[in-house]
């Protein structure tokens, strides 16, 4: 990816996103364009306006972070867009491979024993993904829940792909807009941290060519940390199911992030759950 060009659009795309009227400022004249002018942004964030429009055009080696918080505030970045701008500014400077993962290993070819063992001793949902959304480890109950993402054993299973390439997703997701949005705002986040990835650069390539939704999502440069909620799913045998979900980052691989999902106590989908848990006892796990 492109570094100057990265900037350009995601500065460009957050100060499309500002109004006036949210950024303190008076709305006079009629604007062209959509969000704050050039100018309004540099004089909240107090630099000229030609300095500004050289940053917006993508010159961010060796800028300060003084400045680059400024901005941030002018464009009220939130803290994943903030961590997005500063990742940028990273890779401008030649820094951003200091902060990237070793990859001595790669977390999609093989699962340690001891991490699938420890998934196994988990008794609700479990599974853990990478930085590309695939799917690289589930517990039997994790695997059950997400049995939709398994239909072809030959190929690693990928939540991005699923969600824009397999008509199932439309279902398992009731919410499939707020799903997808989020699933493109993980992978973009993913990518600014390491642009150099390339087979996220296949992947993001294969997306863009074959899903009108995946490409739309992705020019709009939004971001997002991925923690904790509710997320709300359809399954195929058992229904509805409204999990609250925590995720967390793996020490010994900093590109794994594990999902632990829960239903609160007697509640219709904690006996869901347990019916689901019956059912992948007795079955192959089939998809759909």
């Amino acid at each position: 990816m492109n570094n100057r060009v990265e900037v350009h659009e995601f500065l460009t795309s957050r100060r499309a996103k500002i109004t006036p009227e949210q950024a303190g400022i008076p709305s006079a004249g009629q604007r062209r364009v959509p969000g704050l002018r050039r100018s309004e942004v540099a004089a909240l964030a107090g630099m000229s306006v030609e300095y500004y429009a050289k940053l917006e055009r993508g010159s961010l080696a060796g800028v300060s972070a003084g400045v680059l918080e400024a901005i941030a505030r002018a464009l009220q970045l939130d803290d994943a867009e903030r961590a997005h701008l500063m990742h940028l500014a990273q890779e401008a400077n030649g820094s951003g491979a200091l902060l990237r993962p070793s990859r001595r290993r790669s977390p999609a070819a093989a699962v340690r024993p001891s991490l699938q063992w420890s998934l196994d001793t988990i008794t609700a949902p479990a599974i853990v993904v990478n930085h590309r959304a695939d799917l690289i480890a589930a517990n039997h109950l994790g695997k059950a829940m997400h049995s939709d993402l398994y239909a072809d054993p030959a190929t690693q299973p990928n939540f991005a792909r699923f969600t824009f390439l397999d008509s199932a997703a439309r279902r398992f997701y009731p919410d499939w807009s707020l799903f997808a949005d989020m699933t493109v705002a993980n992978l973009r986040t993913a990518a600014g941290v390491d642009p150099h990835d390339k087979a996220m650069h296949d992947l993001v390539g294969e997306l863009s060519t074959r899903s009108d939704e995946f490409r739309r999502r992705w020019g709009s440069h939004n971001v997002r940390l991925h923690g904790t909620g509710v997320k709300h799913f359809h399954h195929h045998v058992v229904g509805d199911l409204d999990l609250a979900y925590e995720t967390m980052a793996l020490v010994a691989d900093p590109t794994l992030r594990m999902t632990i999902y829960a239903a609160e106590p007697d509640s219709p989908t904690a006996h869901a759950l347990t019916l689901l848990a019956s059912w992948a006892a007795t079955t192959s796990l089939q998809p759909r």
